[in-house]
C-alpha cells in the first residue's frame, strides 16, 4: 500500500476513536450503530440528514472504513489512490453549517472522490497517475472542484487512472499507473476496470463514495460506467470546465459525472455546469447549459420518441447482440421507435482525431507543466519521456510510443494541425451525427457501450472487443452509459448519444431506460 495512503488512514482512524479531541456536536447523533450505506442515493442521504438520523462525518468515516476493508487490502481493488486528510474535517463543518441553517446546495455533505487527474489546491497531490508528478501540488482548485465545494461536496480522495488517462503507449493496460498500479473490477478482480477513468468506475460500483469524477477525450467516462456497472455521463464538450485538469486534448476533452444512478449523475452535473473564463470552449455553453438537470428525469421520456440504434458494433460479440436485443426491447414497450442505423462515420476521421490528439497532448502536457510553476517536477514533454526511460517502473510493462511521437509534432497555429482539426469536427459532426439525426428524424442515437471486461494482461496489453464511444467523441457530443445488464455476471452497458447540448434529452431517455429496465446490481466484495 501507498505509504501516504496508510498515513492519511491511521490519522484519519486515529482521530474516529479519540472522540474527547473532537467534541459531539447537535449534528453528530449517535452512531453507535453500524452503518451500511451501500447503494445509498443522494436524496436518501440529504433525507437522513435532514433529519439528524446521520451526519457527513459519519458517512465519510464509513467510506473510509470501507476503503481501507475492501480497495486497500490484499488483494483489494486498488481504485483510491490518496486520501484527503482534511475529509472529516470539512464534514464536520458542513455539519455545523447545517445545524446554523445554512445548506450550500445538493450536495451538502455528499462524499465524492475525483480522478487524479483533477487538480485542488489542498494536500492532495495530482499526479495523472505517473511518478514524474509523485508529490505535486496544484497551486488552486480546478473550477469543477471549486463548484463541487461551494454545493457543499466532500472530496473523500482521489482515484487511480490509466496513466496520462490512457495517452502514453498503444500497448496499455487500462487502470495501471506507474504510482498506483493496476485497478480492478469489483466484479472479478482477474477482469480490467476499463480506462482511464478506472479508479472512479470502481469506486462508484463498489460503494466506496456517492459519486465521482471521471474524464474523457475517447471512452474513459462511458467504458469504466459500462465495465463496473454504473452510470457515466460524458458531456458535450465545453459543458463542464477543463481548467485545472491535466489534458490530452483541448477538442475533445471533457470531464463529467460517475454515479450509481442516472439522478444522482444528473445532479452532479448540474452543480458543475457554468462559463468559464479560463476555458475557451466554455463560452459556447452560454444559454445552453442548466444548473438542474432533475427536471427531465422523466419516466415517460422514451414514449413516442424515435431512437436510432447504431449497427456497427453488431456481430462483434454475440452476447452482447441479444442482450442489445432484449435493451432494445425494453425500449419498445417504454413507447419508443428504434431504428436500425447503419449509416457510419467516413473511416478517415479516427486517423484525424488521433492526430489532433497527438498535437494537443504535447502543447497541453506544456502548458500544464508550466502552470505548476518553476519548481515543477518535470518542466516538459521531453523531460517526462526522459524521466520515463530513467525509472525502474515506468516502462515495466508497456512503453511510451504515444508521448514519444506527440514529442514530435509541431505547434498549435500551425496550418496542418488547424485543417485537420477542421476537416475531423466536419466529417463527425455535419457528416457523421447531425446528418444521421436530421435524415432519419431522431430524437437519440444508442449502442452497446462495450463488451464485458476482459481479463487485465499486462504482457499484451487490452483487449478490447467492441466500443462505441467514438462518434460522440470526435463530435464532442454527449454521451450517457447505464446499465443494461449482465453477460456472466460481468455489467455491460448501453449508451445513449446525440447532438450538442442535448444532454436534458439524454438523461430523460437514460432515466425512463433505467428506471424500466432496473439492471444496476451491486458486486459482491
Amino acid at each position: 500500500m501507498n505509504q501516504l495512503i496508510r498515513y492519511c488512514f491511521e490519522l484519519l482512524l486515529l482521530s474516529a476513536l479519540l472522540p474527547a479531541c473532537q467534541p459531539a456536536t447537535a449534528s453528530e447523533p449517535n452512531q453507535d450503530e453500524a452503518l451500511n450505506l451501500e447503494e445509498i442515493t443522494i436524496a436518501e442521504l440529504q433525507e437522513k440528514y435532514a433529519s439528524g438520523t446521520l451526519s457527513a462525518a459519519a458517512v465519510v468515516q464509513y467510506y473510509l472504513d470501507r476503503i481501507a476493508a475492501t480497495d486497500q487490502s490484499d488483494p483489494g481493488l486498488n481504485s483510491v489512490l490518496t486520501i484527503n486528510p482534511d475529509a472529516l474535517d470539512i464534514a464536520r463543518r458542513l455539519d455545523e453549517e447545517r445545524v446554523n441553517g445554512r445548506v450550500r446546495g445538493p450536495l451538502h455533505g455528499i462524499p465524492v472522490l475525483l480522478k487524479d487527474n483533477i487538480d485542488t489546491g489542498d494536500q492532495m497531490p495530482t499526479t495523472a497517475g505517473s511518478r514524474a508528478l509523485e508529490g505535486s501540488v496544484a497551486p488552486d482548485d480546478a473550477f469543477i472542484v471549486k463548484q463541487l465545494r461551494e454545493a457543499g461536496a466532500i472530496i473523500l480522495g482521489k482515484t487511480n487512472l490509466s496513466e496520462w488517462a490512457n495517452f502514453r503507449s498503444t500497448h496499455s493496460s487500462s487502470g495501471w499507473s506507474g504510482l498506483g498500479g493496476q485497478t480492478h473490477n469489483p466484479y472479478r478482480l482477474d477482469c480490467n476496470p476499463c480506462g482511464s477513468s478506472s479508479g472512479s468506475g470502481v469506486a462508484v460500483a463498489a460503494n466506496l463514495c456517492v459519486a465521482a469524477l471521471g474524464t474523457e477525450t475517447n471512452g474513459s467516462i462511458v467504458c469504466p460506467s459500462s465495465a463496473n456497472g454504473i452510470v457515466g455521463i460524458k458531456p458535450t464538450v465545453g459543458l463542464l470546465s477543463r481548467d485545472g485538469i491535466i489534458p490530452i486534448s483541448f477538442t475533445q476533452d471533457t470531464p463529467g459525472p460517475m454515479a450509481r444512478t442516472v439522478t444522482d449523475a444528473a445532479i452532479a452535473l448540474g452543480v458543475m455546469t457554468g462559463v468559464d473564463q479560463a476555458d475557451a470552449k466554455t463560452t459556447a455553453s452560454e444559454g445552453q447549459f442548466k444548473t438542474d438537470y432533475t427536471p427531465y428525469l422523466d419516466s415517460t421520456a422514451l414514449k413516442g420518441k424515435r431512437i436510432g440504434y447504431y449497427t456497427a458494433p453488431k456481430g462483434t460479440h454475440y452476447k452482447v447482440d441479444t442482450l442489445m436485443e432484449s435493451a432494445m426491447q425494453t425500449l419498445r414497450e417504454q413507447g419508443a421507435e428504434v431504428i436500425a442505423i447503419e449509416d457510419r462515420l467516413p473511416s478517415q476521421t479516427g486517423s484525424l482525431s488521433y492526430q489532433v490528439m497527438l498535437y494537443e497532448f504535447k502543447d497541453g502536457l506544456n502548458q500544464y507543466f508550466g502552470s505548476l510553476g518553476p519548481d515543477a517536477p518535470v518542466k516538459s514533454v521531453g523531460e517526462l519521456i526522459a524521466f520515463n526511460q530513467a525509472d525502474e517502473v515506468e516502462l515495466r510493462h508497456f512503453h511510451q510510443d504515444i508521448l514519444e511521437q506527440a514529442a514530435q509534432m509541431g505547434p498549435l497555429d500551425s496550418d496542418d494541425y488547424r485543417s485537420t482539426v477542421s476537416e475531423m469536427q466536419r466529417l463527425a459532426r455535419a457528416e457523421g451525427i447531425d446528418k444521421i439525426m436530421a435524415t432519419y428524424e431522431l430524437d437519440a442515437l444508442i449502442a452497446p457501450t462495450g463488451a464485458p471486461a476482459w481479463k487485465t494482461d499486462h504482457v499484451n496489453g487490452d483487449h478490447y472487443t467492441l466500443g462505441s464511444s467514438s462518434p460522440a467523441a470526435w463530435a464532442g457530443y454527449p454521451n450517457i452509459s447505464v446499465p443494461m445488464g449482465f453477460i456472466e455476471g460481468l455489467p455491460v452497458g448501453l449508451s445513449f448519444y446525440g447532438t450538442a447540448w442535448s444532454e436534458p434529452v439524454l438523461i430523460g431517455l437514460a432515466y425512463d431506460f433505467e428506471q424500466a429496465r432496473g439492471a444496476r446490481r451491486a458486486p459482491e466484495l
